[in-house]
């Protein structure tokens, strides 16, 4: 049942600010939000602002979803599982490999539950529609998480059409693996973007959960989701995209974004953060991103690319969003 979560992290008002938004040397804006980041022991090494009350994880939470359906006993890898453990941009393989899978078991675009879209890439965007595309279902950042719920239930003869409810067979599987992975209860359910149920864990949940995807043993429901993303993160987001930068850049890196400016990453000696930004800006999440991951260690070339958030005046470089932590 879907309850209702008083305090969560957007709403803490002792968050600190984490991102200054500096246009022509002048600071126009600030970004408060909250992190947390694990020992290589899954101890709390840091924390920023309030890390202990629910927040939705939005797409964070994809990885769990995937070891869900495999649980479940859908048997994906390779590509196919990083697909549906990811967010992906809507570019052409994305599209063509939703359809594929769709197909292997039988289903058709028109079994989706997620809402028609337009592609996630700014590029592909316009690319899709030059071409006179219109949204579309598997065009959609989601439609690889829900071809695979769909092939899950159909393989379990569980429903079709209602696979997106909380009390589907398929989705209480999925919670019992946020709650064992994260090492606490789901303290609310709610409905995500796509139409899927979106379960509410704290920052310090979402790091453990994916420190545990890392830390897993090989051959495990979590071990196979973060192995088939670090070797195919193309297919976990997209080519213009950070979570593939830094898993194809940074050896044994797990990253993965969600919408309202969540990202949790792990590294493989278990090494972990999660990270939030109050108002969702999404122009805040690479400069704290970056900044957090020089913090937890990492200083690989690509975190200088991923902390690039320029600030734009009549077309040219005026100033920049950075971490102030």
């Amino acid at each position: 049942m879907s309850q209702s979560v008083t305090a969560t992290a957007a709403g803490a008002p002792g968050n600190p600010v984490l991102a200054e938004v500096v246009r022509s040397g002048f600071v126009e804006g600030r970004h408060r939000g909250s992190l947390v980041m694990l020992g290589a022991d899954g101890a709390v090494e840091s924390a920023i602002g309030e890390v202990t009350s629910p927040v939705f994880p939005r797409s964070a939470n994809k990885p769990m979803q995937a070891a869900g359906v495999l649980r479940a006993g859908l048997d994906l890898a390779g590509e196919r599982l990083a697909l549906a453990a990811g967010s992906h941009s809507g570019e052409p393989f994305h599209r063509d490999l939703v359809r594929e899978m769709l197909d292997e078991h039988g289903l058709t675009p028109e079994h989706l539950r997620c809402p028609a879209s337009l592609p996630l890439d700014q590029q592909e965007q316009e690319a899709w529609l030059a071409a006179g595309g219109r949204r579309d279902r598997v065009a959609m950042n989601c439609s690889g998480k829900h071809a695979a719920m769909l092939a899950a239930a159909a393989l379990r003869n569980w429903p079709l059409e209602s696979y997106p409810d909380p009390d589907h067979p398929l989705q209480q599987v999925i919670r019992t693996v946020v709650e064992e992975t994260a090492g606490e209860p789901v303290a609310a359910v709610g409905v995500d973007g796509c139409g899927a149920p979106l379960m509410a864990i704290s920052l310090t949940g979402l790091a453990r959960a994916f420190r545990c995807f890392v830390r897993a043993a090989p051959g495990s429901p979590e071990r196979r989701v973060a192995d088939a993303m670090r070797a195919h993160p193309a297919y976990v987001a997209g080519t213009r995209r950070h979570d593939t930068w830094l898993m194809r850049e940074v050896p044994g890196l797990l990253s993965k974004v969600g919408a309202e400016a969540v990202q949790a990453v792990a590294l493989p000696d278990g090494r972990a953060l999660a990270l939030k930004v109050d108002d969702g800006g999404a122009r805040a999440l690479g400069p704290v991103l970056a900044r957090a991951l020089r913090l937890l260690g990492v200083t690989a070339p690509v975190v200088e690319r991923v902390g690039r958030a320029p600030v734009l005046g009549g077309g040219r470089e005026v100033g920049e969003v950075r971490a102030v932590f």
